[in-house]
């Protein structure tokens, strides 16, 4: 009489709540799956809406990777830095393209058509910059070239300029020496006057040493030396009667 009946909630186990939980993980993951394929369908859509645009790019031109990743979220890529994947409303196409300042939108609509014509406009601006590379290039390397050119030219005028004018200073240099030299030939010479070259020729006479301050400094001293001598051998002579009884 005193146990209390069993109602349901006091039946419910662990293992009873494990099981629920597996089975809600289950429908959450499956609706999950579901979104992601649901993804992934509207970007194959697009993809196929840009076929047009895609099959008139060179085969060359490898900077475009078209082509629809699978993983958390699904991508349509573009090149490596821009892609297009749905928001977080399952409904919209963003497009973006990733920079060394972060991530940049380029468009934000729910509109197919409206995205196509935004990568198709990225895809010709990238064409353009390519076009735009390979022209640049072509011109450099013509401007370098003609540079190269005009370089060698100028060159060759510069020598051919420098060998005309020492021509002409030699012609002169020969013309100016010739008639010098014939006309000293032909020309006598006085006999009355001398020869200048010859006067130049003659070696001066020698000039008289010039005395040193250093040899009429010991001259001076030399004679100063001497007259003290002999004034003290006068001194001695006068006064020589003195000295002698003053020695007596």
């Amino acid at each position: 009489m005193t146990d209390r009946p069993k109602t349901p909630a006091n039946d419910r186990r662990l293992s009873d709540i494990v099981r629920e939980v597996k089975i809600a993980t289950a429908d959450r993951t499956d609706v999950v799956v579901d979104m992601r394929d649901a993804d992934r369908a509207r970007l194959e859509l697009l993809a196929e809406e840009l076929q047009p645009v895609i099959a008139e790019i060179e085969p060359s031109d490898d900077r475009f990777d078209f082509g629809v990743s699978t993983g958390l979220q699904p991508r349509l890529w573009i090149d490596a830095v821009s892609h297009v994947h749905m928001g977080h409303d399952r409904r919209v196409f963003r497009f973006v393209r990733d920079t060394r300042l972060g991530r940049k939108v380029l468009s934000d609509t729910s509109d197919m058509a409206a995205t196509a014509d935004a990568v198709s406009r990225y895809i010709a601006e990238r064409v353009i910059e390519r076009e735009r590379i390979l022209a640049g290039d072509f011109e450099q390397m013509r401007f370098e070239a003609q540079a190269g050119d005009a370089g060698a030219a100028q060159t060759g005028a510069v020598q051919a300029g420098d060998a005309g004018a020492a021509m002409p200073e030699i012609g002169s240099a020969s013309a100016m020496t010739a008639p010098a030299d014939a006309k000293a030939a032909v020309a006598p010479k006085p006999t009355g006057q001398p020869d200048a070259a010859a006067a130049k020729a003659k070696p001066a006479p020698p000039s008289a040493p010039a005395r040193t301050g250093g040899a009429g400094l010991v001259l001076g001293v030399s004679w100063f030396i001497l007259g003290c001598v002999a004034g003290a051998a006068a001194l001695v002579v006068a006064f020589w009667d003195r000295l002698s009884a003053m020695i007596n």
